[in-house]
């Protein structure tokens, strides 16, 4: 196995363990009430939310060399190069 596996391996072990002793609950505050909630809950949550955030912000975009290639792509004439409309056979006669 290679290095990030087994690290990842043990985040997650040391992260269950970590939610699994905190289960007591505790009192969260909402905008108008107060509710008992388990820390299992809240720190479950927070970890999920910054996995979300770390995810969007840390995916790869597109280059700007890419639009440049689609470009390029999309503005290619589809017929042959050598041969002339009507309108420029009449400008050569």
């Amino acid at each position: 196995m290679s290095a990030k596996t087994i690290s990842i391996i043990i985040l997650t072990v040391l992260l269950t363990v970590f939610l699994m002793v905190n289960t007591e609950p505790v009192d969260f505050d909402f905008l108008v009430a107060t509710v008992p909630v388990s820390k299992l809950l809240v720190i479950g949550i927070c970890i999920i939310i910054g996995f979300i955030i770390g995810f969007v912000v840390g995916r790869p975009r597109k280059t700007v060399s890419s639009y440049d290639d689609e470009i390029e792509r999309k503005s290619q004439p589809t017929g042959n190069k050598n041969e002339l409309s009507d309108e420029d056979r009449d400008y050569i006669s």
